[in-house]
């Protein structure tokens, strides 16, 4: 393992590289809502050897050098990565959000009484979706605003607006506690559904459901990572430098 690696937890790695995030999502390594946690430690929470990880990650890194470049959003404006993250990201979850329902009721009718696990997953996802509507709401109405104007107030040498929470890291913690809980959600969904696993007997729209529950995590699982650990910590800083 290099020191570059042991040094920086899975949240700043997936930050630098968005390959190392893909082979953290196919290992089942949680970078978004626990980014905090050192390579080691997420592998041992994952149940994963480390040496899995660490080829995964050189084998993720050495395909992207080949492909086309991506955008560094460490480096992008903070405006630029909150209209990526709105308008990839937000408008996702509540397309996604609301095909789901509708073929979950579809499926739970014609499935549920053989596979109860169905209804729970249908609750779940629910309460999910539900909260997930208020939180992008405060974001885009109050969190992400006040941010584009911080920025734009650094560029120009101005004094910062006026925070009406007192500082971005009040609503911070409230986004990062609200990200937690989605993720304890998605936990709950792949649990119920022994990862997305279709049995057998599954129609069409049965599979449809569990490949775009799976679709849908994943993009849950990009969006926190690029607020939890790009945004936010970057308007934290930008703050205290003022």
């Amino acid at each position: 393992m290099s020191t570059m690696t042991t040094a920086k937890t899975v949240g700043e790695l997936a930050a630098e590289n968005p390959a190392a995030a893909r082979a953290f999502e196919k290992l089942g390594i949680d970078y978004c809502c626990h980014g905090g946690r050192k390579l080691e430690e997420a592998c041992r929470a994952a149940g994963l050897p480390v040496e899995m990880a660490e080829d995964a990650l050189e084998m993720a890194v050495e395909t992207a050098r080949a492909a086309s470049p991506v955008r560094n959003w460490n480096a992008e404006p903070l405006a630029d990565l909150i209209a990526h993250i709105r308008n990839t990201h937000h408008q996702y979850t509540r397309t996604e959000a609301a095909r789901l329902g509708l073929l979950f009721e579809k499926v739970c009718a014609a499935h549920a009484a053989h596979h109860p696990e169905l209804n729970r997953m249908r609750e779940t996802f629910g309460a999910l979706t539900h909260e997930l509507g208020l939180h992008l709401m405060k974001e885009e109405m109050v969190l992400f605003p006040y941010i584009v104007r911080m920025e734009e107030a650094a560029i120009e040498k101005s004094p910062f607006p006026p925070a009406p929470f007192g500082s971005v890291r009040n609503p911070v913690a409230m986004m990062m506690s609200e990200h937690d809980g989605a993720g304890a959600a998605l936990s709950d969904l792949r649990a119920a559904s022994n990862g997305y696993t279709i049995p057998p007997e599954a129609c069409a729209s049965y599979r449809a459901l569990y490949q775009a529950l799976a679709a849908f995590e994943a993009d849950l699982h990009q969006h926190i990572h690029l607020e939890n650990n790009v945004l936010f910590p970057r308007a934290i800083v930008m703050e205290q430098r003022r």
